[in-house]
């Protein structure tokens, strides 16, 4: 058994590729900060009961919302990249690594709950379990600070949000009401939204309990969000798609918590002529929970150690690796 490190993280499946060094998100607020002005949060006009009364409120403000075209609706065409976010502020006193947890924003339970995955970050480094080593998708909040490539694509009808970690996609239902169709929560739960001329206005219900990220707090499958995303263009040719976020959630916070999010071109990926593909997490993921709960890996040669180099359940026939081209220990010929 191999404690779960951050050299690990680095080296042996694809699904720690999600393990950005804790140095790297403290620098410029957060993953990719730095480009651009500092972000800066515009919190509500006034504060809500709730997500519903919150988007009303705004629905109501933009007299029903504007009615784009396919001519019309804001393009947010290519690749893009997250160019920074400030949530650690609202939870951190210092809004990054070194700090304290804020007093009195989370509930009881859940700040008791995020102290001790605070206390494990600063003293090992690290936390002792994250959701994301038994294959479970970022989920809503952490889809927003995801830092690999995204897509993000506007008809008049629907916005889909798209990030090639998971892959996790978020559909964006425009000019409609919430609906639980299956009567129960999901990963990315039911979006619904509104454009006020180029903003994009959502609002997000019925997920799944989840996190911001592995060091930050966890959220109750009571977690909402409203968000209002709007590409902003700066002097020296600068774009960043800034995403104001308003999340309410009964069980975890006791008043709602106000960020922002942003996201700029991947240039450097278009560039490199980079294509994204579909993967999942089953087929590289070693990691296992130990006796003590902790996060551990099987290694090369130890019993349980998955393989992505290997089979399907059909190894007899030709044609059943699942690397045709690199796995070098094949017969010529039985790829």
């Amino acid at each position: 058994m191999h404690r779960f490190t951050q050299a690990c993280w680095l080296g042996l499946s694809l699904l720690l590729l999600t393990a950005v060094s804790s140095s790297a998100f403290a620098q410029g607020g957060g993953f990719g900060g730095g480009y651009g002005p500092p972000l800066q949060v515009v919190p509500p006009p006034k504060q809500f009961a709730s997500s519903d009364e919150h988007y009303a409120y705004l629905l109501e403000q933009a007299n029903g919302g504007t009615k784009h075209t396919l001519a019309s609706v804001p393009r947010w065409d290519g690749l893009w990249v997250t160019a920074g976010n400030n949530h650690m502020e609202a939870f951190i006193d210092t809004g990054n690594f070194g700090g304290k947890v804020r007093e009195g924003v989370l509930t009881p339970a859940y700040e008791k709950a995020y102290k001790e995955r605070w206390r494990q970050q600063m003293e090992q480094r690290q936390v002792d379990y994250d959701r994301l080593g038994e294959c479970q998708p970022p989920g809503m909040p952490r889809f927003l600070l995801e830092p690999y490539s995204h897509e993000f694509i506007n008809l008049p009808d629907q916005s889909y949000l798209i990030n090639d970690f998971g892959p996790s996609i978020r559909r964006v239902l425009i000019g409609r009401e919430h609906s639980n169709l299956y009567g129960t929560h999901s990963w990315y739960g039911d979006t619904i939204g509104f454009w006020e001329g180029d903003k994009l206005v959502m609002s997000t219900k019925y997920l799944y309990p989840a996190d911001f990220t592995r060091w930050s707090p966890m959220t109750s499958n009571q977690f909402e969000s409203i968000e209002i995303w709007q590409l902003k263009k700066y002097d020296d040719g600068i774009e960043r798609l800034e995403v104001q976020a308003t999340f309410y959630d009964r069980f975890a916070f006791v008043k709602p918590v106000n960020v922002v999010y942003a996201f700029r071109h991947a240039t450097e990926l278009q560039a490199a002529d980079y294509r994204v593909n579909q993967w999942e997490c089953d087929q590289t993921n070693n990691t296992f929970l130990d006796d003590e709960g902790i996060s551990n890996f099987h290694l090369p040669g130890e019993e349980g150690f998955n393989d992505a180099r290997g089979y399907t359940h059909f190894p007899e026939l030709p044609g059943q690796s699942f690397d045709p081209i690199y796995n070098t220990t094949l017969e010529p010929g039985a790829n």
